[in-house]
């Protein structure tokens, strides 16, 4: 227990001092946000659920936080530290592959709140949003996609060799997915070849399960059992992939 709490410590301090990873956490969901808040304007239609623009995108683009650290800047952390060969050094000291994953999804965690919370507050204070009808189902569903998403995070990053190309990576699939789950233009909006796309898009899942109790349609049990079994495979194949490569 003393790892992983020195680790989390260590890897908090280290990711919160790249500036890529503040852009995408704390400030890249802000600015679209109200950049589409001010586009769509303040009316309330069928097209955003019966709610304001500002609303519907406060409660998806908590979404956006979580893929955006998870797919972009998680990745690419652990890879650099295989790149550089400090996983190896401390898995020769004794610290195993689950405790460090275990403190990097935690610090993912983390991140991804703090970014949530400040994307809530500035929608407050510029829009008055309305807060989530169901909170304890958003905590639940908060909870269950960060986790999910990080974990997916730290697979690709166990996979994929230099914190270059899980960068790329990265950027390569949060961008498609931003743009056809929920948090670009409304599902009611979209031909029907983008739903269908849509539909089979692991963060149209998170968005849905995030917006569902921000709106009061209770907790959605389909997307919370689909984030449960990314978080469990993605978990287990990570740990896989980087106890193999030590050996």
């Amino acid at each position: 227990m003393h790892t992983i709490k020195h680790l989390t410590s260590v890897e908090l301090k280290l990711i919160t001092r790249e500036p890529f990873t503040l852009l995408f956490v704390f400030v890249f969901p802000i600015v679209v946000l109200l950049v589409l808040s001010g586009v769509f304007g303040t009316e309330a239609t069928e097209e955003w659920q019966g709610t304001t623009p500002a609303n519907y995108y406060a409660a998806s683009y908590i979404g956006t936080v979580i893929a955006a650290l998870a797919l972009i800047s998680v990745p690419s952390h652990l890879a650099a530290y295989r790149e550089r060969g400090i996983l190896r050094r401390l898995t020769a000291s004794s610290v195993s592959a689950q405790a460090v994953l275990l403190s990097q999804l935690i610090v993912g965690f983390l991140l991804a709140l703090g970014g949530s919370l400040a994307l809530i507050l500035a929608a407050t204070l510029i829009y008055d949003v309305e807060m989530p009808v169901s909170i304890g189902g958003m905590i639940l569903s908060f909870t269950v996609g960060a986790l999910s998403f990080v974990t997916l995070g730290l697979l690709l990053g166990s996979v994929v060799p230099t914190a270059r190309s899980a960068q790329a990576i990265g950027l390569g699939l949060f961008f498609p997915m931003w743009m056809l789950s929920g948090t670009g233009p409304p599902p009611d909006v979209m031909s029907d070849t983008m739903r269908s796309i849509s539909d089979v898009l692991p963060m149209t899942r998170l968005v849905s399960a995030l917006q569902a109790p921000w709106f009061g349609d209770g907790v959605t049990i389909t997307e919370l059992v689909i984030l449960v079994g990314i978080l469990i495979i993605a978990g287990a194949a990570a740990v896989y992939r980087l106890r193999a490569a030590d050996q």
